[in-house]
């Protein structure tokens, strides 16, 4: 009755501590940034990121072209580890807002152009490089019309080149829209996670929060030929007329030499009903939803009807063996292996030691790490966590992932190495080869393309500080983790084989088509399952589009390990079945072989989805990052598959009675 009576007390308290809970929050939000709220006249100052192009992939500094510059100098923003690999250049700028109010602006007069900044406006101009302004951490997006249809962009081009034209105009006014939505900050709770860090926004601060937040951030951008004589008689931030955008090209700004180019922007503020938590789902909009859904489902049943049939038959065929195997007498069994062929007759070589044993320990080590990391951020970031606001979080998270999961990474290539080799000598070098082997390819690769981007002076080359940065995460966390899931891994019981293996090898008799065939046959279909969402990603990584579908992609994540497991264990039964009994590298392989597939679709995409890619450095870099994505996907796959081929074939043979 006592502990009834107590436990009845606990709940009572629990319902009670959650209904505080719910009175004193009304709402909860968790991706995205810290809400900012602005008052009448509050000035706000929008950033600039680094130039960006789709057809070079070199990103530059704002500032590597005479644009004008802030009073109190140029100031950089704190960025982490996943911004400034990916090449962004965050910095300040003159361009300021006051809330709600509508103005024209003039900003400064350029000294005349000389013959350098004239090559370089036309190089960037002519590369079709584009602006990209940031304000309260939303790009600025524009809308053009191509076709009668209205396309969306984010940021705007340096100048254009008329058709049929051989001059160019450089843009000097922008015409900003931006949206705001009325905040009264009654009894909401929001919690960001953006790079302003955590922040409450509670029901004791609604009158601090209150006024207006901004939730849209648009542009139209102009070229305008000013009269410099009369420009520079005015400071910046001083009022002009409003300026209609022309039409005629003869009163446009023109890019050449000893002209003065004199730039101006207005501000126009606009109601909208859509809210703070909402103002990123203009940018997140998913092209080709339909064709996504559909072509999903199509795998889906593809695959689960193939995974289907071929393990209906081959759980029949296994079952039946083994019926028939265990219900003869030990002559009867002994008869039958001199007269029956298959994977019964290869049982004193199955787990024989494999060629390179310790590079297959290495590779399904750092296989193990890379996998457990897509897990975690493809998980977290379906479920909301990796917000597009965070530039650069999604991939310092993947950085911090895969270094903590060294630990992992170590006790399984080690364990695996105890149980190929049957004791724990040598296990501090392949722990040491486990840490080096993948991080080093990768770093070897980044180092020859920073190289080239160095060459080509570009804001995507790593700094000397952010490589000793890398580097000490590597030494300093990841070794060490790695070593000490090594040292766990010897403590751990090695894996029991269920048979002896023969002191003599057996003959593999000759087969009929080459097994590499079949191995690269194999990986065709966990690339159907891939290749659709590969599409997506490419275009979100080299054409500047958000990629924000987490959802599909931990679908087609799942399919892809179930896919990758049973295509492996399918192909190494195959190998058992004709007395190959070297299955291991060819387990590894059968699924780990989607990786070609993978890099050869990769060139196809460059050759004609991205047509507009130009020059060799471009290409050079675009092969590069292919390249490391290849490895890592051939890794993780081949992982997945040796190890379900491993517990398959330890499963099979432990069945069996041996005498």
């Amino acid at each position: 009755m006592a502990p009834s009576l107590i436990s009845r007390t606990k709940y009572l308290a629990a319902l009670l501590f959650l209904a505080l809970i719910l009175q004193t929050c009304n709402g909860f939000y968790l991706p995205g940034s810290y809400m900012h709220t602005y008052s009448n006249w509050d000035e706000i100052y929008a950033k600039v990121n680094s130039l960006t192009s789709i057809e070079t992939e070199l990103p530059f500094s704002y500032y590597s072209l005479p644009y004008c510059k802030p009073q109190g100098g140029i100031k950089k923003s704190a960025e982490n580890l996943g911004e400034l690999l990916m090449g962004d250049q965050i910095d300040n700028s003159p361009y300021r807002f006051r809330m709600n109010v509508n103005e024209s602006v003039y900003l400064c007069t350029t000294p005349s152009l000389s013959e350098n900044e004239v090559k370089l406006l036309k190089q960037r101009t002519h590369d079709l490089y584009q602006v990209n302004m940031i304000l309260d951490n939303l790009p600025v997006m524009r809308f053009t019309n191509q076709n009668g249809v209205k396309i969306q962009w984010t940021g705007f081009p340096v100048g254009y080149t008329p058709p049929g034209g051989n001059d160019d105009y450089i843009i000097n006014h922008l015409k900003f829209k931006v949206f705001i939505h009325e905040y009264e900050g009654a009894g909401v709770e929001i919690i960001g996670t953006g790079e302003e860090g955590m922040g409450v926004i509670s029901e004791a601060d609604k009158k601090k929060a209150s006024g207006y937040e901004i939730v849209g951030f648009e542009v139209v951008p102009c070229s305008v030929k000013y009269d410099p004589e009369k420009m520079t008689k005015l400071h910046m931030y001083d009022n002009i007329t409003t300026v209609s955008c022309p039409q005629e090209l003869e009163n446009s700004q023109i890019i050449r030499e000893r002209e003065r180019v004199s730039f101006t922007y207005e501000v126009e503020f606009l109601k909208s009903n859509v809210r703070w938590p909402s103002r990123w789902d203009a940018y997140l909009k998913m092209e080709g939803a339909r064709v996504h859904w559909f072509s999903i489902l199509n795998s889906l049943m593809v695959i689960f009807f193939l995974a289907g049939i071929v393990f209906v038959i081959f759980l029949r065929t296994v079952r039946r063996d083994l019926a028939r195997y265990e219900e003869l007498d030990k002559e009867a069994q002994a008869q039958m292996n001199e007269e029956l062929s298959g994977w019964k007759l290869v049982v004193g070589d199955v787990f024989r030691e494999p060629n390179h044993s310790r590079l297959l320990c290495v590779m399904v080590a750092d296989g193990v790490q890379i996998t457990g990391m897509a897990v975690v951020t493809i998980v977290f970031a379906a479920l909301g966590f990796m917000s597009p606001a965070s530039r650069g979080m999604l991939l310092t998270g993947m950085i911090l992932l895969y270094l903590f999961l060294g630990i992992a990474a170590g006790y399984v290539g080690v364990r695996m190495w105890r149980t190929i080799k049957g004791s724990s000598e040598g296990w501090r070098s392949v722990s040491w080869s486990i840490a080096c082997f993948f991080p080093g390819i990768v770093f070897v690769i980044l180092t020859v393309l920073n190289f080239i981007l160095w060459g080509s002076k570009s804001t995507g080359a790593i700094p000397i500080s952010l490589y000793f940065v890398l580097l000490s995460l590597w030494f300093c966390i990841s070794v060490p983790l790695t070593l000490l899931g090594g040292l766990l891994g010897t403590r751990a019981e090695p894996i029991e084989y269920p048979v002896r293996t023969n002191q003599i090898p057996r003959e593999i008799p000759p087969h009929k088509y080459p097994s590499w065939l079949l191995v690269l046959g194999a990986g065709t279909l966990p690339f159907g399952t891939l290749f659709i969402e590969l599409f997506f990603i490419l275009s979100s990584i080299w054409l500047g589009r958000f990629y924000y579908v987490f959802g599909f992609l931990l679908v087609v994540f799942t399919l892809l390990v179930i896919v990758c497991a049973e295509v492996s264990v399918v192909l190494t039964y195959m190998h058992l079945c004709v007395e190959d009994w070297m299955w291991w590298w060819k387990a590894f392989y059968a699924s780990g072989s989607v990786a070609l597939y993978v890099f050869l679709y990769s060139i196809n995409y460059l050759v004609f989805d991205l047509r507009s890619l130009s020059g060799p450095v471009s290409a050079t870099l675009y092969l590069g990052y292919s390249l490391i994505m290849a490895i890592a996907i051939m890794l993780s796959t081949g992982t997945i598959g040796f190890l379900t081929s491993f517990y398959f074939v330890h499963y099979l043979f432990s069945s069996v009675k041996i005498d």
